[in-house]
């Protein structure tokens, strides 16, 4: 089987602003509709047959008088949740942990149950880069239609994908707020890495590296100075596999909408778009 696990608060984000806003009644709709069409995309037109979504969280804050654009967009966390829940996907609300954690531990989990042919993570995150394990467990860009297997990490950073926490921590990441090393770029990164695999086996004189990188004396220096916060910073950039996550991948498997609650929420939305493409109800 394969299995396919989606990052629900990217796939909001992304619906979000990549749709027009859209009121029914008093509420900011736009969201919630893309994601159910996506969902809805996921399981018929992409064939999942099993299916797990992680959010962030699935309560909605109190808005404001006047709402900014994030206020509205966290509102349709509940919204989300339904989406999920009507069209009879497994949802994982990540409570104290984040949804990047759960999407990680389901990951690592299913990857080594025998009946799982493949784990895709559909998310664009680099982050769950370091994920990948051959074409085993792969990043699925659903928009671009881009996968991202071992041989294209490898490709572009010039490691493997479990030592990208050390590329980010030592070239920094912008994104997560790393700072990462002076001096220190992909290339170098690559090239040492390559050779002593972690931030912490990587000499602090550059005399005894034996690989040919430029200003191996002024990397070397600056990694002294700030060892310790690049492996701090390393161990920040780590996805979490370790979750208290109780479920295999044949729970993930797709049933079927529930046709009442599917009625109920295309009512709130304001959009029965849907209801036309689902391909299969639960109990018939």
């Amino acid at each position: 089987m394969k299995v396919h696990l989606v990052d629900g608060t990217y796939e909001l984000f992304r619906c979000f602003h990549g749709a027009p806003q859209a009121q029914h009644g008093e509420h900011e709709v736009g969201g919630a509709r893309g994601l159910l069409a996506t969902l809805v995309k996921l399981l018929t037109t992409e064939g999942a047959t099993h299916v797990g979504v992680a959010f962030d969280s699935v309560v909605a804050p109190t808005l404001p008088r006047h709402p900014s654009a994030e206020d509205l967009l966290a509102s349709q966390t509940p919204l989300a949740a339904q989406c999920c829940r009507a069209l009879g996907l497994v949802m994982w609300p990540s409570g104290r942990y984040q949804a990047d954690e759960v999407v990680a531990t389901a990951a690592a989990r299913m990857a080594e149950e025998p009946t799982v042919e493949q784990v895709v993570i559909c998310a664009t995150d680099n982050d769950f880069n370091q994920l990948v394990r051959g074409d085993r467990v792969v990043v699925y860009d659903r928009a671009r239609q881009v996968v991202t297997d071992e041989a294209t990490v490898r490709a572009r950073f010039g490691v493997a994908p479990d030592q990208l926490p050390d590329v980010h921590a030592l070239v920094g990441d912008r994104s997560d707020g790393l700072p990462g090393v002076p001096g220190w770029g992909v290339r170098s990164t690559a090239v040492v890495l390559a050779r002593y695999g972690t931030i912490e086996a990587i000499p602090d004189d550059a005399s005894q590296w034996d690989v040919d990188v430029r200003g191996s004396a002024r990397l070397a220096t600056a990694l002294a100075e700030r060892r310790q916060e690049a492996v701090w910073c390393r161990d920040l950039a780590r996805l979490r596999t370790d979750l208290p996550l109780r479920v295999s991948a044949d729970d993930l498997e797709w049933r079927g909408a529930e046709r009442p609650a599917m009625e109920a929420l295309c009512a709130t939305l304001g959009d029965d778009a849907a209801l036309a493409r689902v391909t299969r109800w639960a109990g018939t």
